[in-house]
């Protein structure tokens, strides 16, 4: 076999060992390996989960084998649960796997306790009833849980977890944390060392333009009382006033610096979503307060004292035009200024644990400096239960959904897959299910979301009729193309959950193979 490092190189290069390691002593809970659950397990497996379970109570059919590829002719009468789990078993040996011939609902029903053994589970395929129950189940139980469903040419994913918080969000654009508008005594000192007037070329040409800019801000700010450029004209102004410095038309630092000068004006104050967080009743920490929200307690603290209104440094620098003197001399005055600051807030979180009667030594210190480095970057995510939004969605963003035309198709099938789940409750199949049935089944699902329409909260508006059409059409057929994305979008959700890396979805995803794209809604 090979070397977990070796087998699972291209992942550890995203999310990293102990990202890795989260997915290692994660353990899985499928519910129906239909195509939808089989590609959505097959991504976890082939990405290095510690275990699995499926749940599946039907057996293999003539119809499964044109699309679900985990299952072949020698299947045929077999329990589903065990050929998928023998197949998925092949394709990663180190993930330790089992089956439960049962159906998943007959579980949920009776025996809730099963679902608090998983760190996760994957609901697949199930109805609304199910959905509500299984949600419960598993907030009681601080399971989480994701539902994936595929009908047709369309198909939802949604997360469904009390809350989840992420300390590394890893957002795709983030501005470097230089502090070029307020330097530490020690980066002030540095660049005061360096002459920006030196004659010699080679030299001048390597300035770094972290320190070109704190020396023309401070310069700046003497000719302006004090103030940091703030009008598009003051800020057009800096720019000449850098380009003036130029000693040749070369000197790739002062483009640098010129490209850069929007840093300074950079508000020196904490962002909005930060301040929510830190300010959220959760931040007054209790016996049973997670890690995550104690260090969230010892970071406001240090915001309001040593940080004087700004959170832990970084560390890091970007790459730039300098010499290698001077940039590994920027360098570690970053990360020892990087470092005092961690310990400060070590100290602070050591702290607060031992005043709540905890181990101070409970949060390992790595985790500590981790939070330390991506401070400004922390997320907080809370879901709404699913039967709070199946009763009461949020009627001003559905009729805005409904009446724009970029979303209407969207909550249409929104408003259809709950509507097939009242049709299949009334009359105890799907419409379109049955070869011949479509000019009864349509007009009785158009009842049937009108109906969940009024008792919404949108009466007198309706779905198209071409929708309708479609949705009967499909007659609650699951197309490997469309599980497939599903399956892969769920898989993604729940690797972002596992490794706390990353910010999931927030809302309802609706995919919509008709037209090729997707939509969130939160409602």
């Amino acid at each position: 076999m090979a070397e977990p490092k070796t087998k699972y190189d291209r992942q550890l290069r995203i999310w990293g060992e102990q990202g890795q390691a989260a997915l290692e002593k994660a353990s899985i809970c499928l519910l129906n390996c239909g195509p939808t659950g089989s590609e959505t397990l097959k991504n976890l497996v082939l990405g290095g989960v510690g275990s699995i379970t499926i749940v599946d109570g039907s057996k293999v059919e003539f119809g499964d084998l044109g699309n679900n590829f985990m299952v072949d002719d020698s299947s045929l009468g077999q329990s589903k649960a065990k050929c998928v789990c023998s197949f998925l078993q092949e394709l990663n040996d180190a993930v330790k796997a089992k089956f439960i011939e049962e159906h998943p609902e007959a579980l949920i029903d009776t025996n809730p306790s099963f679902f608090s053994q998983f760190t996760l589970v994957v609901a697949t395929q199930l109805v609304e009833e199910f959905m509500v129950k299984l949600d419960r189940i598993c907030r009681q139980e601080n399971v989480m849980l994701i539902f994936a469903r595929s009908y047709g040419l369309t198909g939802l994913v949604r997360i469904s977890v009390k809350e989840h918080t992420v300390i590394e969000s890893k957002p795709d654009h983030f501005l470097d944390d230089l502090r070029l508008n307020n330097p530490w005594p020690e980066l002030r000192g540095f660049s005061e060392a360096i002459d920006l007037n030196v004659q010699d070329p080679v030299a001048h040409k390597h300035i770094p333009y972290v320190v070109i800019l704190v020396k023309m801000i401070d310069e700046w700010k003497i000719s302006h009382g004090g103030t940091l450029p703030s009008t598009r004209e003051e800020k057009r102004e800096l720019k000449e006033l850098l380009k003036s410095r130029m000693a040749a038309m070369d000197e790739e630092n002062y483009k640098e610096a010129i490209d850069a000068s929007f840093k300074v004006f950079t508000p020196r104050e904490i962002s909005s979503d930060l301040q929510q967080i830190i300010n959220d009743n959760c931040a007054e920490v209790g016996t049973g307060s997670s890690d995550f929200w104690v260090m969230v307690a010892a970071l406001k603290e240090f915001i309001a004292n040593e940080g004087g209104g700004e959170v832990p440094l970084e560390g890091s620098i970007p790459d730039m035009t300098s010499s290698t003197e001077h940039y590994v001399h920027l360098q570690k005055i970053y990360q020892t200024k990087s470092e005092v600051d961690y310990h400060v807030i070590d100290e602070r979180a050591r702290n607060i644990l031992k005043k709540i009667g905890r181990d101070p030594h409970s949060i390992p210190k790595a985790t500590i400096k981790c939070f330390c480095k991506n401070a400004r970057k922390l997320k907080v995510c809370r879901y709404r239960p699913i039967e709070e939004e199946y009763s009461n969605p949020s009627l001003a963003e559905l009729q805005k959904y409904l009446t724009d035309e970029d979303y209407s198709i969207a909550v249409g099938f929104y408003i259809l897959l709950r509507a097939v789940d009242r049709y299949a409750a009334n009359f105890n199949h799907f419409p379109g299910q049955f070869d011949g049935g479509l000019d009864e089944d349509i007009p009785r699902l158009k009842t049937t979301a009108v109906s969940l329409l009024n008792d919404l909260g949108c009466t007198g508006l309706t779905l198209t009729e071409d929708l309708i059409n479609e949705m009967c059409r499909f007659g609650a057929a699951e197309l490997h193309a469309v599980a497939a994305v599903i399956g892969g979008i769920a898989s993604q959700e729940m690797i972002k959950l596992i490794t706390k890396q990353f910010v999931p979805m927030s809302g309802t995803f609706i995919f919509n193979a008709i037209d090729h794209n997707s939509q969130l809604l939160t409602l």
